[in-house]
């Protein structure tokens, strides 16, 4: 199956699985600064894993199933001023690429896991080495001639942030290693950078007394930690180390995890107390070290949120190989989320960047695991009539490394006086748009006008795949709406010089360019404008459906469910998404506000109706990368014109079409004398409808 055969449904779910997964990403590698639990996010990772085994086609290289932590250098989310962001440390390559685990949460996938290692490795019993999961921030450590030289974060497993002065700050006693332990010349060493439940704790009352923000978990405060510009703020918070691997070495490596660690330990490396990691002989030694090391989890001066459980031996590890983001021979064995009981003193709603009204449940605080809780997600409306949680109740919550935790249950009390049951308010809580609710989600209708989605509205609106306004980064777009220079989209038009001025990191050149740009977005084509108002279900191949069928803004004003839902492709959500966002009165009001500034949306002269067939019997073959759209869009653009994609040149071949960095299948065009465009040309094509 090809990616355009794919249902519609499942290429918009594989889209936002993957956005949600890359910000998530971004927040917890490069900030630490997580919005969900660690479990919200496995349900995301394993639902997106799940949709591409059943599509592998709609695999591609960047998906966060196939690559460790974020992208290094993508747009960076707001950060205090003294944290690094993502582009503010200098990058350097990691010798080795720094994997992730696959998490298992329960015995049955240990077990599961056992049986496919002895099958693989035609082995009867396997033997493991179980260690503590440390719940911090995982670093790589360089050791030249015994001294410390270098350190760095994961980044994105291939490419880590250089911190050297903050590791070194860390490590104190360790900087020198043991010369009569045998040191090679050279090794790099990976650890997890983590705070004591005490240094916590100290941490927040300090920051507490000096009214600034506390950090949520332990995990954060090493992350925020870290990432100071300032090596002496990092050197004040008391961080510490454990390591665990030995990455590379100038000499041979040893033969078992178990050597790997004792070696490190010989050199003066600090790692795992010996009392809380053990040699196992078969899986059922591993539950069972689980199992103890949970009893013991409340009374351990750190966190940690699970074992890591690897095959001893390096020569099965290397049989077994690795995934494109996990070894196959090592898996993260979770504890199950700490839970608490405490009471809803109210339920309120929450407005995320993308207009989801999420009720949140304002809690009694609570201690959870050295936490303290006073808020918990309820997730959507059926999840709260689900539960049946209302104001007033007992309830059990639990966290897992949870920013927001979760409320596992109500708890019945005999005789007690209940309030009523939870309703999502009609209007917006933020921008007083109406509220229109899809399945178990309700959305805020007037989604670029309300200044919740405002930030997420207008980087969106200004990305590569719609406006294209160059230099409305995160940063930039935060300043602008923090400073109500930008209200809602329309005010980008109004931007001045002076203004652009004030803002950090702006001087004359980069704000004429990025007037400039804005300038250069007022004649945008209809398919990239309607996907830039970021319309509810309207990705690329909707806006490009919408744009072909109706030509031109206007008639979209007026259009209704039945006449949407007459498309093919368009069913009754997208319909209603569309015909709810042009009925809301303020998202009409900005678009003419756009329309008097300048802003001249490009209208198509030739309907679907009038252009389908034009390449119809005509096939295709792309090689190389496009820029300007994505393969899955250009297929699905000129399949609308009723060409087809083939993955082979043949003499039947209509077009050969050549992005950056062609293959062989050039070569083959030239020989058989097929047609070759360039990206230009392919569009100039497409936007000729086909002639």
């Amino acid at each position: 199956m090809s990616p355009s055969d794919v249902p519609l449904q499942v290429q918009t779910r594989i889209d936002e699985l993957r956005e949600q997964l890359h910000r998530h990403n971004r927040l917890y590698y490069g900030h630490g600064e997580p919005e969900i639990s660690d479990s919200e996010y496995d349900k995301l990772f394993k639902a997106l894993r799940d949709l591409e085994e059943q599509y592998p086609d709609m695999v591609t290289p960047d998906s966060p199933t196939q690559r460790v932590g974020y992208l290094a250098g993508q747009a960076d989310v707001s950060l205090p001023p003294t944290v690094a962001s993502a582009t503010a440390l200098k990058k350097v390559p990691h010798d080795r690429q720094l994997l992730s685990l696959d998490s298992v949460l329960s015995a049955d996938d240990v077990f599961a896991f056992d049986k496919r290692v002895r099958k693989e490795l035609d082995a009867e019993q396997i033997e493991y080495v179980v260690e503590p999961k440390y719940d911090g921030l995982s670093v790589v450590i360089v050791y030249e001639d015994g001294m410390f030289t270098g350190g760095a974060t994961r980044g994105d497993g291939q490419t880590g942030e250089l911190i050297t002065p903050n590791i070194r700050s860390i490590l104190s006693r360790f900087q020198c290693l043991k010369i009569e332990g045998n040191v090679p010349r050279r090794v790099v060493v990976r650890g997890e950078v983590y705070l004591r439940l005490p240094d916590f704790q100290a941490l927040n009352r300090q920051l507490t007394e000096r009214g600034e923000k506390t950090f949520a978990n332990p995990r954060n405060a090493a992350s925020g930690s870290l990432r100071q510009l300032d090596a002496g703020i990092t050197a004040s918070r008391l961080l510490a180390l454990t390591c665990y691997d030995l990455m590379v070495s100038s000499d041979p490596l040893p033969r078992t995890h178990w050597e790997t660690v004792s070696a490190l330990h010989a050199w003066g490396v600090p790692v795992p107390d010996p009392a809380q990691r053990q040699v196992c002989e078969g899986i059922e030694e591993v539950i069972a070290f689980h199992r103890g090391m949970l009893e013991k989890r409340e009374t351990l001066p750190f966190e940690i949120d699970g074992i890591v459980v690897k095959l001893n031996s390096r020569d099965f590890q290397e049989q077994l190989g690795e995934k494109s983001r996990s070894p196959r021979w090592a898996v993260a064995f979770k504890f199950p989320p700490r839970k608490e009981l405490t009471t809803v003193q109210d339920i309120v709603v929450s407005v995320g960047r993308t207009g989801a009204l999420t009720p949140i449940a304002l809690l009694t605080p609570v201690e959870v695991g050295g936490v303290t809780i006073s808020r918990a997600t309820l997730h959507n409306v059926e999840e709260v009539a689900r539960k049946d949680v209302r104001v007033g109740d007992t309830v059990k919550v639990e966290r897992a490394g949870d920013v927001i935790p979760d409320i596992v249950e109500r708890i019945e009390i005999p005789g007690e006086q209940r309030a009523g049951p939870f309703e999502v308010p009609r209007a917006c809580p933020v921008c007083q748009s109406a509220v229109v609710r899809e399945g178990p989600v309700s959305y805020c209708t007037g989604q670029i006008v309300c200044s919740a989605q405002l930030k997420g509205g207008i980087q969106h609106f200004a990305s590569k795949g719609a406006l294209n306004i160059e230099g409305l980064g995160e940063k930039t777009v935060s300043q602008l709406v923090d400073k109500f220079f930008v209200k809602d989209l329309s005010d980008l038009y109004r931007l001045t010089g002076d203004q652009l001025l004030s803002l950090d990191g702006f001087a004359e050149k980069s704000a004429t360019q990025l007037l400039s740009a804005i300038r250069q977005s007022k004649t945008p084509a209809l398919d990239r404008f309607l996907f830039g108002l970021g319309i509810h279900h309207v990705g690329h191949h909707v806006a490009q459906i919408l744009a072909s069928e109706f030509g031109a803004l206007e008639k979209l004003l007026t259009v209704t469910c039945e006449e949407l839902q007459d498309i093919r492709d368009i069913g009754p959500e997208i319909a209603q998404s569309v015909v709810s966002f042009f009925a809301e009165e303020r998202n009409v009001a900005v678009l003419t506000d756009m329309k008097v500034l300048g802003v001249t949306v490009q209208t198509i002269l030739r309907t679907t109706s009038e252009r389908a067939g034009l390449l119809k019997g005509k096939s295709f073959v792309f090689t190389g990368g496009l820029e300007s759209v994505s393969r899955q869009e250009a297929t699905q653009r000129l399949q609308a014109l009723g060409g087809r994609v083939t993955s082979s040149v043949s003499k039947r071949t209509a077009y050969v079409i050549v992005g950056k960095d062609p293959g062989s299948k050039l070569d083959e065009a030239k020989r058989l004398g097929i047609s070759v465009l360039d990206e230009a040309g392919f569009l100039e094509l497409l936007r000729a409808g086909g002639d």
